[in-house]
């Protein structure tokens, strides 16, 4: 038998093993839902059991689990490969803007619906399968495989850092490919070289002890409302540019291939304006709205509080004013340094008559960018260029995830994208629905993939 005979006589147990997944409903956001997290640990280290893993442990972390499995047979002249998901999804609140129930899947017009099919249930079993069909349909899988799945990547992996470190002889191995990963289409490859990373902070302003009456004080004393407006606005020039002193000492530029990549991806700008709803776009002047989006770092005021918030009027001068902030980070940027520029920036321009402080967000990654000519992202490309027909684009995001520096910090391994989600599963949002045709897929590039490290394939020059 061949793996290929095996994915298609086992497929529909496969689905129906998918939807047994998704019914759980591990949300790592809520602490109801701690349980529900732990139950899908548990039925993940069972289906790895029953794939033929071995040494296979739901492993704690101070917080949610990880599930941890191998198997090492190939021989010591074989690589070893860790793959890497998660098994937490998202809140999927509201519930009621969902057309069948969040944690009931249902298979309609080929796409299985309910919180976490697209990210990252359906995308993390696909390896398990495409190794199960390795190891059951021929007997044999060419490389030795470790398996590391998290239960806790929706709210920032906040205990894997120390994990990871702990476990550094565990989790050695020469690849690793992450399933939690998009394609740029339905029938469109796409392979994710960059992610931006992470840090936020809250600034506080604070004037006098207690909201005081604007006529009798207004003029007499700074308003802290007003401090933080002109502190916020000397954090950009009116070209998008952020002004910070020592924020883009550290940023790796664009090359020209990077832009020439970047440039090969379709765009249409007037329907990413028309979609938004907004006049048109804008940001640091240079650069183009995909690299921008991309590959250049930002600064974002997510939310401003001070001052009387009811209906009508009330004549306060208030005691205290916030806003918060987060940046997207690009190479070589780190969250610790460019905290402190803020908080310096911030001291620096301090209006007379008011006190600041500056708190860092819980919540930061590492920018994140791989190689050019990295072997795995080769090997990577190549298969996906064999199963789509086409070769994948070459893309970044503008997201984080956490994970992917902690392995490289810790390990020392570059992480490869290889999964097979798609941008408009609605994953995130009520709805959410991966596309069976590509689990399926996924099976086969999973496989191959597999084939070509162990050098039973077309591997890279």
């Amino acid at each position: 038998m061949t793996w290929q005979t095996y994915l298609d006589d086992q497929q529909q147990r496969f689905v129906d093993e998918l939807l047994e997944f998704i019914s759980i409903p591990s949300v790592s956001a809520a602490g109801k839902y701690a349980a529900d997290v732990q139950r899908a640990a548990e039925w993940v280290a069972g289906r790895l059991q029953s794939a033929g893993a071995q040494t296979v442990a739901v492993m704690p972390t101070g917080g949610h689990p990880v599930v941890y499995g191998d198997w090492l047979h190939a021989g010591p002249d074989k690589p070893t490969v860790l793959i890497y998901g998660h098994f937490d999804v998202q809140p999927a609140e509201p519930f009621e803007l969902w057309q069948s129930p969040a944690f009931e899947p249902e298979i309609r017009d080929g796409c299985v619906f309910g919180r976490g099919a697209s990210d990252d249930k359906g995308g993390m079993l696909i390896p398990i399968v495409a190794f199960e069909a390795l190891l059951k349909g021929q007997s044999s899988v060419p490389v030795n495989v470790k398996f590391l799945f998290e239960g806790q990547e929706e709210i920032g992996s906040p205990e894997l850092p120390d994990f990871v470190a702990a476990n550094r002889a565990l989790l050695s191995c020469d690849m690793i490919f992450s399933s939690d990963g998009l394609q740029w289409s339905a029938d469109e490859a796409n392979l994710v070289t960059g992610l931006k990373g992470l840090v936020g902070l809250e600034v506080t302003v604070t004037g006098p002890t207690a909201d005081q009456h604007s006529g009798l004080h207004g003029g007499g004393i700074a308003n802290p409302l007003q401090a933080l407006s002109q502190l916020l606005s000397s954090l950009k020039d009116t070209d998008g540019r952020i002004t910070v002193d020592g924020f883009y000492d550290p940023v790796v530029e664009l090359t020209e291939e990077d832009r020439a990549e970047i440039a090969k991806v379709p765009w249409d700008e007037a329907a990413y304006v028309a979609e938004l709803g907004v006049p048109d776009v804008f940001g640091e002047a240079g650069y183009t709205t995909r690299e921008r989006l991309w590959a250049r770092p930002t600064l974002e005021i997510n939310g401003i509080t001070g001052g009387y918030q009811g209906g009508g009027s009330k004549t306060v001068l208030p005691a205290k004013a916030s806003a918060k902030i987060t940046c997207r980070l690009v190479a070589n940027q780190q969250p610790d340094a460019i905290f402190d520029c803020i908080r310096d920036h911030i001291q620096r321009h301090l209006p007379p008559g008011v006190r600041a402080s500056v708190d860092r967000l819980q919540g930061s990654a590492d920018p994140y960018l791989m190689p050019r000519g990295h072997n795995a992202s080769q090997v990577a490309g190549e298969t996906l260029r064999e199963i789509y027909g086409k070769a994948p684009y070459v893309t970044r995001l503008g997201g984080s995830i956490p994970v992917m520096s902690v392995f490289l910090k810790e390990l020392g391994v570059h992480t490869t994208m290889f999964g097979f989600s798609v941008g408009d599963e609605n994953l995130h949002a009520p709805n959410e629905f991966f596309r069976l045709a590509n689990f399926r897929r996924g099976q086969q590039a999973y496989c191959r993939l597999l084939e070509r490290l162990g050098g039973n394939g077309s591997s890279p020059s």
